[in-house]
């Protein structure tokens, strides 16, 4: 008798641990998918943030560069007339289009403002560039600007603005 009834609790013992273990079955492999695509999802967006990062730095770098280019750009024939420095802004917009054609290594690059302050000594150049992300794809495809601006300066010892 004794036997019969440990038997007896066994078996329902074993029937119950058995449904428990049964329902729980799979749970971690569900639990482990979400979280590699959570964490798939947020390794994107920190590759394709640092890429449109490095985009918009090398955009600015290529304004200033630009501006700087402008610069050179003086009205010789203003300089000999005494009529002071000043920069050809046909020339200027010319120079910039020419740096941005040898530049430009696939980024998509292209003047968007060439602006001169009213006096002439400061030029402010304003490019744009594509960014393709790596990773979003389509998603995350955006336009870039960046701003650069040079002052004229002129002097020997100095530099002078007038």
């Amino acid at each position: 008798m004794g036997r019969a009834r440990l038997t007896g609790l066994g078996g329902g013992a074993r029937r119950a641990r058995g449904r428990r273990g049964r329902s729980d079955r799979g749970s971690i492999a569900i639990f482990v998918a979400i979280c590699a695509a959570f964490l798939v999802l947020v390794i994107a967006l920190v590759v394709d943030a640092g890429g449109r990062l490095r985009v918009a730095e090398r955009t600015d770098g290529v304004a200033l560069e630009a501006a700087r280019v402008v610069g050179q750009q003086l009205d010789e024939a203003a300089v000999l007339q005494g009529e002071g420095y000043k920069v050809k802004e046909q020339y200027a917009k010319d120079a910039v289009n020419s740096y941005l054609g040898l530049y430009d290594r696939g980024y998509g690059l292209a003047v968007d403002d060439v602006r001169f302050s009213p006096d002439g000594s400061v030029v402010t150049v304003t490019v744009t560039a594509d960014y393709k992300p790596v990773l979003l794809g389509e998603l995350g495809k955006r336009k870039v600007k960046g701003k650069g601006s040079a002052t004229l300066v002129h002097g020997v010892e100095k530099p002078e603005t007038d």
